[in-house]
């Protein structure tokens, strides 16, 4: 497979702030703020645009996907909490650690005089427990999808799973399942599609959704899945985005950059942070009338400003 171009000419990119402790989930608010976890902290926290970092609420564990919900109080994935290992400059997640609080859902209220109350919102489905939540996305409906990517620990490692919930807490549904390493997740901008990235099999896989927390099963990939787009070589995903026009834009480790994929499963360009960086780990979009986006550069603790070739898309609930 030929390697990704670049676009031309490449956009422009600004450091927002390099103190953060392994930022994920980040959250484009219409202050110009970004309300982000810190994996490493166990915090939900914000970035001011001059780089001030505040911390909202203490989570425990290890926050990871976040999202803002219809009621305007953000959902946390909380994947229970890693290892961590110093590598220089570069700070790496591991397996599952003794203080492993196991996998939740969380709800947080980020205004009024309940700010920073946390609520565990989901901490298992049908008897199973959580393992490892680690992104999410809210349909137009106020449901969420979100993956449980899992732990491992010593040769044990768990099979991963998409699941659909209510923002009340009061319904969860196993979607796919099993899945390998299932990371990132996001909708199209018609809310058809629901696409997934597996870190380690750096694939992107694709379901048309029947209705909310339903697919069809009607590939030959996991859950009928569609393989929308095999990485080559040693390529790894983490969370994703879609843009306004359609491209899942999925964070892709190793490589140090942000990729974006066509509808039609092309690989168009790959945006790398201007310090390599082995864990750049997510993307969002400030909304459908920018071409700004955010992008977390998790294992040096930064936070970039991007000028992105596409306009984004406005989420279903946002700031």
């Amino acid at each position: 497979m030929p390697a990704a171009s670049q676009p031309d000419p490449m956009p422009q990119v600004r450091e927002i702030t390099r103190e953060l402790d392994f930022p994920e989930g980040p959250i484009a608010m219409s202050d110009g703020s970004v309300i982000l976890v810190e994996i490493k902290r166990g915090t939900l926290s914000r970035v001011s645009p001059d780089g001030d970092i505040s911390v909202i609420a203490e989570l425990g564990g290890g926050p990871n996907g976040a999202a803002l919900g219809p009621d305007g109080a953000v959902y946390v994935c909380n994947n229970g909490g890693f290892e961590w290992h110093q590598r220089g400059e570069l700070t790496a997640p591991g397996g599952e650690p003794d203080d492993y609080i196991g996998g939740r859902i969380q709800r947080v209220v980020i205004d009024g005089p309940d700010a920073g109350q946390v609520t565990d919102l989901y901490t298992e489905c049908e008897g199973r427990k959580l393992r490892g939540p680690n992104d999410i996305v809210f349909d137009t409906t106020g449901g969420f999808w979100f993956t449980d990517l899992g732990k491992h620990k010593d040769r044990k490692s768990d099979t991963s799973v998409l699941y659909y919930a209510a923002a009340d807490g009061s319904k969860i549904t196993e979607v796919v399942h099993p899945l390998t390493s299932a990371n990132g997740v996001g909708l199209s901008p018609d809310g058809s599609r629901v696409y997934v990235a597996e870190t380690h099999t750096g694939r992107v896989w694709a379901w048309d959704i029947d209705q909310p927390g339903s697919v069809r099963r009607d590939g030959v990939g996991p859950g009928g899945g569609h393989l929308m787009h095999g990485f080559s070589g040693y390529q790894l995903l983490d969370s994703l985005a879609v843009d306004g026009d359609g491209n899942v834009c999925v964070a892709t480790l190793v490589t140090g950059a942000v990729s974006a994929i066509s509808p039609k499963g092309e690989l168009l360009y790959q945006i790398p942070v201007p310090e390599h960086d082995f864990f750049v780990t997510n993307i969002c979009f400030v909304g459908g009338d920018s071409h700004k986006a955010f992008v977390t550069s998790s294992g040096l603790g930064r936070l970039y400003e991007v000028q992105w070739p596409s306009r984004g898309l406005d989420l279903a609930y946002s700031a």
